[in-house]
């Protein structure tokens, strides 16, 4: 039997001593290259200040809590059929989801160097428009138009 792999602890960001600024850099973060992606959110930020004249961190945190979801749909197989159960999400894995879907949103916007797509992306993100929050509202219709299956997700698993 295994266990449960033991939470790591995530050291604060160095700029604004914030523990969940250190996981969105990790996240934006690829092959490794973390001061790149240090420097790609700090400029994000940056620009963030530049335009809108507040706190980015309050920007940030804003658009965090706009995009983070409440439910999410999994898929199930029951009898013969697949289907898309909606189920509420959990503590970490809200910030996880709202992190990803902020930074694809981010990577698809094309023609400007990543600090500027991402601080756009987190602009709109904190004004409740933008790609991130179209992809929640999607998954709330989802969950909302599976609703009639949401009792499979209660029903006990062996």
């Amino acid at each position: 039997m295994r266990g449960k792999t033991p939470k790591r602890n995530i050291i604060p960001d160095v700029q604004y001593n914030s523990v969940a600024i250190a996981k969105f850099i990790n996240q934006v973060m690829s092959d490794g290259k973390k001061s790149t992606a240090r420097k790609v959110v700090y400029d994000a930020f940056a620009i963030i200040q530049e335009k809108t004249k507040k706190d980015p961190l309050e920007v940030f945190d804003t658009a965090l809590k706009n995009v983070a979801p409440d439910v999410e749909v999994k898929s199930r197989r029951v009898g013969g059929g697949n289907y898309q159960i909606p189920i509420p999400v959990m503590g970490a894995r809200k910030n996880a989801l709202a992190f990803r879907w902020l930074i694809k949103a981010a990577r698809d916007r094309k023609g400007a160097p990543m600090a500027k797509r991402l601080a756009d992306e987190l602009m709109a993100a904190a004004e409740k428009e933008g790609s991130a929050m179209k992809k929640r509202s999607d998954t709330y219709k989802m969950a909302e138009a599976n609703r009639a299956f949401a009792h499979f997700g209660r029903a006990r698993r062996k």
